[in-house]
């Protein structure tokens, strides 16, 4: 591997992660950083498709097994495609979502996986982040939020509001976890003061 950074946004559907993600990709290529700005699923043509099948149709289209297995077929894809192409060159890879999500939503929220998830990464995936931000939203809010974007990839946040509860916890969790890593960030404020500390935590990463 390269010296590049890769860095990852995570939280519940509608928490303004990727808002937030765009807004640290934007000001880092400002700052003259060479930089992808990537999403998950997704990221490569392969994982694109994968991901068609996975945020689009009925709750219940498919167990949390089989998610578990689409999900690391399309992030493998993303690694070799492009997340491992630009770490090697030596760029920022600014992630929205990654391997915590199927920790959260199929290790925890959808059924007790964990331990399935994990060992599937490891054995399949083999990288963590270098910084995860995990932006914290009360359920309520940011499910209303989430639906309200109308985008027609809104599968998981039809699985309602106790569903959203349990992926809090979940990524609360997540940061006690990898505390080296993660950063709780809270996402109950305006949009510019919640970038900006992102903003500071990042630059202080790169400079260490």
């Amino acid at each position: 591997m390269g010296s590049g950074i890769f860095i990852t946004f995570e939280g519940i559907d509608g928490s303004g992660k990727s808002s937030q993600a765009r807004l640290l990709a934007e000001q880092l290529k400002a700052d003259g950083k060479q930089l992808v700005l990537t999403r998950e699923p997704g990221g490569s043509e392969g994982a694109e498709e994968i991901r068609r099948l996975l945020v689009e149709g009925a709750p219940d289209r498919w167990s949390a097994e089989t998610e578990i297995l689409l999900f690391t077929a399309a992030r493998r894809d993303h690694l070799e495609k492009t997340i491992e192409p630009a770490l090697r060159a030596g760029k920022i890879v600014v992630s929205d979502r990654f391997a915590d999500s199927t920790r959260v939503y199929q290790g925890v929220a959808r059924a007790d996986l964990r331990g399935v998830v994990d060992a599937l990464h490891e054995q399949m995936i083999g990288r963590e982040p270098d910084l995860t931000f995990i932006i914290d939203m009360e359920p309520k809010t940011a499910l209303a939020r989430g639906l309200a974007r109308g985008s027609g990839e809104d599968r998981f946040e039809e699985l309602g509001l106790e569903f959203q509860i349990a992926l809090r916890r979940g990524f609360l969790a997540l940061a006690t976890d990898f505390p080296a890593r993660c950063h709780l960030i809270n996402g109950a404020r305006d949009m510019d003061e919640i970038a900006a500390e992102i903003r500071q935590i990042t630059s202080d990463a790169l400079t260490t």
